[in-house]
């Protein structure tokens, strides 16, 4: 469990430079370079990702079960993240989605992280998932007080909305019917 939340410190902590101080960010980058400090930054977030994997594949070996969902909530859960990877396109896609969910990465990343809380009740699920869910509540709040980030993608169109959707569902079925089993071992359906 220790892995595990240092892995999330590490990935969040990183992606919450600028909800916290996004001065000290800036400061950063004149100082550094935007080069070196995308660097480091993603050198940091991959360390966190990697600790979170090993963190969260130790924690599943002895679970400590805090809650049990019933099927029908698991069934919910996936019905729920259908909208998951076509809001993950719609942020580099712009059009109606993003103009409508105005950040639909965050979106997606409360969609998921709630969505895998209904389905999953281990202490390592709650700590992961809940962990991700706050986050992406605390930025989307200071998104509020500060501008918006530029998030590089194509010029915006209708035809992105199209793309998104049908590229996130055709992602979505990849997932559910073999991707999601082979990389974490566990069969959504």
């Amino acid at each position: 469990m220790t892995l595990l939340i240092i892995g999330l410190a590490l990935f969040l902590g990183t992606h919450s430079i600028a909800i916290v101080n996004p001065v000290w960010r800036e400061r950063m980058v004149a100082r550094l370079g935007i080069l070196p400090w995308q660097g480091l930054y993603s050198l940091i977030a991959i360390a966190g990702i990697v600790l979170m994997i090993q963190g969260y594949a130790s924690a599943r070996e002895n679970p400590l079960i805090l809650y049990q969902s019933p099927i029908w909530l698991r069934q919910i859960a996936v019905l729920l993240l259908v909208f998951v990877f076509p809001l993950l396109f719609a942020a580099y896609l712009p059009g109606r989605i993003r103009t409508t969910t105005r950040h639909p990465m965050l979106v997606a990343t409360k969609i998921w992280a709630f969505a895998h809380l209904l389905a999953n009740g281990s202490l390592a699920d709650v700590v992961l998932f809940g962990g991700f869910l706050v986050w992406a509540v605390a930025d989307r709040i200071s998104l509020k007080r500060r501008p918006p980030p530029l998030v590089p993608g194509l010029p915006p169109s209708r035809i992105n909305d199209i793309l998104a959707v049908v590229l996130g569902l055709g992602l979505y079925l990849v997932f559910v019917f073999g991707l999601h089993a082979w990389l974490f071992g566990v069969s959504p359906v």
